[in-house]
Parts: structure tokens; C-alpha cells; sequence
């Protein structure tokens, strides 16, 4: 790994810019030899000069601190000791980092800069990053969250690890990320993919974060993933127009496909006093038609997915899948809001999985132990809709309709000209109240009344 003097953030300057409050914490060290267990020459000294210039004896160091107020576990990666590259020392401490995360009870946020495995340690560094993968699942089990923030570089296995293995993914700006170093990665490859925007885009983080901007949105993390109380269903949030029921199916359709309805956008702004996105599917999509994350509900953490409208693409689906399983490891209740003429259906869904991306979306919502809350703004197109519904806390607004499918395509596959689309609506019984007369729907909800 590198040897040489780097002008990069220290690991020490990037605890500073998160936290004023930080207690280090350091593991009994090994017995080693001088130049490590591979005997490789001149280790020793790279270790000595690494030392004399960062004033640190490895690549990384932990401790507890207090960031926005929140008590967590704080990792911070020397990038100038070697590279921030892992081997059997700085395995130690990451493994004692997520070891005390879990006996405290606290939220473990690492600070990445790291090269990758340390060649001079050759196998024994690269099984460090099974250690860290077992110390990390070990801590999801005991339902503590883990926040990562990509510094310059995050690249080989500490992103593959530390990074991407944290249940919130944050970058700065124009930071180098990705498995492969600048290195080792083809000549020929897109530097925009290994960007922390070229990562956002690609679905792999979910944020990029200015400095300035981190010690706030890692306080508003810490808050939203940490302040948890009884397992309560989320509250319906109410309707935010003063539409009518429908009278006839149609209607219901026409209704809910108004320009002027009320979006995703507005319930979450009216809903939550505080929410912070979760982005990407982690297998290379992101879906801009299905908003996700975690927001702040009278002071609760609700996690949420909310359809926009448009037809939901894989991308969608998957995001939404993770963001359910994690609100069901951290115990947090889910709200999602339904709006969709269907799933995506075109050639490029297919081909990234659509059938698999909607079934994973219903056994995430089937296999979640918290309680999930859902509301019908405005379209519930066929299973691409019910993928993201609960089985028994459905609620609908009156400018809403659900339906096995929607009533044009219904009269197509039963062979009816264009004139019986209107009749068919009404035969599919898509209405609002009919969808609680028929136990598909709890609730038609109204608007907020004045000073209740």
C-alpha cells in the first residue's frame, strides 16, 4: 500500500469535524513479528514511518463520542498510515469497535478512508474483512444501526465492508469510491463510476453530504435511528384534499388521476417534521418514482416508501424491500403511501428483474414484525400497488381507487370495445367505499379538521 505523505483529512481532523466530544478507546495489541507474518522486508520500517508522520500506531482508531447530541461508537479510518489499509492490527480494533457498539447499546458511525488490504500482511490482511463482516452482522442482529461516511478514498475491501455493509451509505463530495482502486481498475474505465455521485446515481449510497453538512445529518441519523419507543403501528396520515366520494368507477379513476391530487411529496412534507432519504437499490438502480427513508413523526421514527405516481420500476421495489427490512431490524414502524398505475412492464424492467423485485417487496412487507401502515393517495394499479400494501392496515382517501387492474386494460383482455371501459370500473367495484365494503380497505380517510 502507500508509503508516501498524503495532504488528505487525518483520521483525528475527521473525528474533530463530526464531534467535540470523542473518547478513544485501544485494544490489547498481538505479539507480531517486525515485518509482519508474510516476513515481507522493510515492513517494519514502512509501519515506523507511518507512526512518525501520522502520530498514529495503525490505520484506524475508535472510541465513543457524542455527535448531534446522540451517543454512538465513532471509527476513523488514517488514510497516511499505509493507506488506511487493513491487516491483522487494524482488524483488532474495527472487531473491538463493533464489539463495544454492541455491549453499550449504541449506534456504531465509521469515517472511511481506506485503500484496501495491506499487501505486506498478503491472506492474513484480506481475512480481515471477514472479520469485519461477522462483527457487523453480529451488531444488525442486536438491531444497531450502522452509519458509513465514504471520505477520499473508500475503495477495496473497507468499502466492500465498512461501507457498504452499513445500513445508512454517506459520502462527500467528489470522493473516490469503489471495489476496485485507481490502481487496479481497467484503463479504459469511466471515472464517473467511481465517484460518490457516479455511486449515487448507480444506487450503491445514499447521500453525498457536503462537509459543512455532516455533523447535522449525522445528529438527524442518529436521532431518527435511535429515538425508538413501543413498537405502535404509524399513525394514517390524513387526506389532503376535500374531494367527494365518487359516485361511480370511473369517476374514482378520473379522480385519482387529476393532475392537480395531491402527491407523495406533499403527504411526507405534511406528515413528518423531519426526514432523511434512503436511496438506491444496491444492485445498480434507483427508482426517482418511489421516495424512501426515515422520517420524524411527533418526535417518533417512522420509516416510509411512497409511490410519485408513475409506474414503479424494479429499482423501486428492491429499495423499498431493503428499507422495510431495515425498519424492521431497528424496530421501527412503516408508513407507505400507494400511487401507481402498475409495476414498470416495458423490456429494460423485465430485464432487470421485475417479477423478482415485486415479490421481494411483498415478503419484505409480509415478513415484517413492526407494524406497517398504509394509505392510497391516488392510484392502486394491480400487484404493483399491492406489493407495497399491508395485508390488514389499509387505508384510502376519496380520491383514490384500487383495482386488480385498471379498467381499460380490463376491457381489453375481456374484449370490449372502448365504450365499456366506464361500465367495466364500475363492475371491478374499484371505488373507494367499495374497497371498504369489500374488506380490501380499512378506512376512507378525510382531511385534517380545522384545530383537531
Amino acid at each position: 500500500m502507500p508509503d508516501s505523505p498524503c495532504d488528505r483529512v487525518s483520521a483525528r481532523e475527521a473525528i474533530a469535524s463530526v464531534t467535540g466530544s470523542f473518547t478513544e478507546h485501544r485494544p490489547a495489541e498481538r505479539p507480531a513479528p517486525g515485518d509482519g507474518p508474510l516476513g515481507w522486508s522493510g515492513y517494519a520500517e514502512s509501519r515506523a514511518r507511518a507512526t512518525a508522520r501520522t502520530g498514529e500506531e495503525e490505520s484506524v482508531l475508535h472510541g465513543t463520542a457524542v455527535v448531534g447530541g446522540r451517543e454512538c461508537v465513532l471509527v476513523s479510518f488514517e488514510f497516511g498510515f499505509l493507506g488506511g489499509s487493513l491487516g491483522a492490527s487494524a482488524g483488532d480494533r474495527l472487531e473491538a469497535a463493533y464489539a463495544l457498539a454492541g455491549e453499550r447499546r449504541l449506534p456504531l458511525v465509521s469515517l472511511v478512508a481506506t485503500g484496501g488490504s495491506r499487501m505486506q500482511e498478503g491472506m492474513v490482511a484480506l481475512i480481515q474483512l471477514q472479520r469485519v463482516a461477522r462483527a457487523s452482522s453480529r451488531l444488525r442482529a442486536e438491531g444497531l444501526p450502522q452509519i458509513a461516511v465514504l471520505r477520499d478514498p473508500a475503495t477495496g475491501g473497507g468499502w466492500a465492508t465498512v461501507g457498504a455493509g452499513a445500513d445508512v451509505v454517506l459520502a462527500l463530495p467528489g470522493a473516490q469510491i469503489g471495489f476496485a482502486g485507481s490502481r487496479v481498475r481497467p484503463a479504459d474505465a469511466d471515472p464517473y463510476a467511481y465517484t460518490a455521485e457516479g455511486q449515487l446515481a448507480a444506487g450503491q449510497i445514499d447521500a453525498v453530504v457536503t462537509p459543512d453538512g455532516l455533523p447535522g445529518t449525522l445528529g438527524r441519523w442518529l436521532a431518527a435511528l435511535t429515538a425508538r419507543g413501543p413498537a405502535r403501528a404509524a399513525p394514517v396520515p390524513d387526506a389532503l384534499s376535500a374531494a367527494g366520494l365518487p359516485a361511480t368507477g370511473w369517476d374514482a379513476v378520473e379522480q385519482a388521476r387529476a393532475a392537480a391530487r395531491p402527491r407523495a411529496e406533499a403527504y411526507l412534507d405534511a406528515y413528518f417534521e423531519d426526514r432523511l432519504p434512503l436511496s438506491g437499490d444496491r444492485c445498480g438502480g434507483r427508482d426517482p418514482g418511489l421516495l424512501c427513508g426515515v422520517g420524524l413523526h411527533a418526535g417518533r421514527p417512522v420509516a416510509y416508501a411512497a409511490q410519485c405516481g408513475t409506474a414503479t420500476r424494479p429499482a423501486g421495489y428492491r429499495t423499498a424491500a431493503r428499507v422495510i427490512r431495515l425498519a424492521d431490524r431497528l424496530g421501527l414502524p412503516v408508513l407507505t403511501l400507494i400511487d401507481t398505475p402498475g409495476a414498470a412492464n416495458d423490456a429494460e424492467a423485465e430485464r432487470a428483474g421485475a417479477g423478482a423485485a415485486v415479490a421481494d417487496a411483498f415478503a419484505a412487507v409480509a415478513g415484517a414484525r413492526v407494524p406497517v401502515t398504509t394509505l392510497v393517495i391516488g392510484e392502486g394499479g394491480s400487484g404493483g400497488a399491492l406489493a407495497l400494501a399491508s395485508p390488514d392496515h389499509t387505508h384510502v382517501t376519496a380520491d383514490s381507487y384500487f383495482s386488480v387492474i385498471a379498467p381499460e386494460a380490463a376491457a381489453a383482455i375481456l374484449k370490449r370495445g372502448p365504450g365499456e371501459v366506464r361500465s367495466t370500473a364500475d363492475q371491478l367495484r374499484l371505488r373507494p367505499q367499495d374497497l371498504v365494503e369489500l374488506g380490501v380497505a380499512r378506512s376512507v380517510v378525510g382531511p385534517a379538521r380545522p384545530g383537531g
